[in-house]
């Protein structure tokens, strides 16, 4: 395979990416989001340069390669740059055999259970179990994760008292009904305040402590896993990291109970797979982040499909327009739809959707071309 062009897609918020290939065969893909304006250049100024008129025979070597040549910037952009060439190439792929990226992987199509998941911090306990338990009986999801703590917080809470009026509050909102309630730190507590909150979560029925320490210190992260060991609750992470020896080293010392990459983040389904593999080895399941309703998701239900140590329930965003502004209108026929708690991968070629032309119109176009 030859790529001869790469056309990006992009706003601040989100950015589609297309590659043709010799024969004219096209695949869509997108970069990460955030940033990903930035991360459009990051693609044609780094990527691009390596890839254009290349004989690709192993994309996963290749993006190895392009990381070799681009030593000097081994962070965060490259790999979400890397990502919007990478699932390009399984949707090119997927089309040509006529089938969908899951049964590429091993998998097949079909449904994923799914849980809600909350990105709200400004919302009050009384109004975030409210929300679930409508969503609840509105799309039968059985499955919760709110958030407790502030953002990299530095141990403080959104506002005082808000985690302590939380956890009970929605534990409670599901009283005698069986249900899965998750909770994500985001990197706030210090170990200390860490296991105080997971016994506390503990009691409450809660059985999933996400990133609950900053996420770089995987010591401190390891030490809560150690000290609640014993507990019926798992300590998870990994969304932020995108470097192999960074995750090997999480694994080998056991820092969580579950891991979790994003796609996006790693830079495409090749090396969030090898991360699957390494917690396979270890006995660990995987949990995957995709926390907005971009392709990412749908990237994430297709690799679920496969994987042989996926977790329990793929993580569905609960924010529309008023928190998620500029994830409306991104598909022709939205892929994201729930029944009885439930998402489904379609048996269509590649990824199965179509990116909204309307949308594309307004966004800002870039082109790189292979030389004549």
């Amino acid at each position: 395979m030859k790529i001869t062009r790469i056309e990006t897609f992009c706003n601040e918020f989100v950015g589609f990416t297309r590659i043709t290939d010799e024969t004219g065969a096209t695949g869509w893909g997108q970069v990460s989001t955030y940033h990903s304006d930035i991360t459009a250049q990051v693609l044609h100024r780094q990527i691009a340069p390596w890839t254009l008129g290349r004989e690709i025979d192993d994309l996963d070597d290749h993006l190895n390669y392009i990381q070799e040549r681009e030593h000097k910037f081994p962070g965060s952009y490259i790999c979400r740059a890397m990502g919007g060439l990478e699932t390009a190439v399984w949707d090119m792929r997927g089309k040509a055999l006529g089938k969908p990226v899951a049964s590429l992987l091993g998998g097949s199509p079909g449904k994923i259970r799914a849980y809600a998941s909350s990105m709200k911090r400004d919302i009050t306990p009384k109004d975030e179990a409210e929300r679930f338990r409508r969503l609840s009986g509105e799309f039968g999801f059985d499955a919760f994760k709110f958030r407790i703590g502030a953002e990299v917080g530095r141990g403080k809470d959104e506002w005082e008292g808000r985690t302590e009026e939380i956890i009970p509050t929605i534990a409670d909102a599901f009283k005698g009904q069986k249900v899965d309630l998750m909770v994500d730190a985001n990197s706030c507590y210090s170990p200390t305040q860490a296991i105080e909150y997971g016994r506390m979560l503990v009691d409450n029925g809660i059985g999933h402590f996400e990133e609950p320490c900053p996420y770089w210190e995987l010591e401190q992260t390891r030490d809560v896993t150690n000290a609640l060991a014993d507990l019926p609750i798992d300590v998870t992470g990994g969304e932020q990291d995108c470097q192999i020896p960074i995750w090997k080293r999480m694994i080998d010392m056991r820092a969580v109970d579950i891991v979790q990459p994003d796609v996006m983040y790693m830079g495409g389904l090749g090396r969030t797979m090898e991360v699957a593999k390494m917690a396979a080895a270890a006995g660990l399941p995987v949990t995957p982040h995709c926390a907005n309703l971009s392709l990412v998701t749908l990237f994430t239900m297709h690799l679920l499909r496969a994987l042989p140590n996926a977790g329990k329930y793929l993580e569905f965003s609960i924010e529309g327009a008023d928190y998620y502004p500029w994830q409306q209108n991104l598909f022709v026929t939205d892929p994201y739809v729930i029944v009885d708690g439930q998402a489904e991968v379609a048996d269509a070629p590649g990824w199965g959707v179509e990116i909204n032309p309307e949308w594309l119109a307004k966004a800002t176009y870039q082109v790189s071309e292979a030389a004549e």
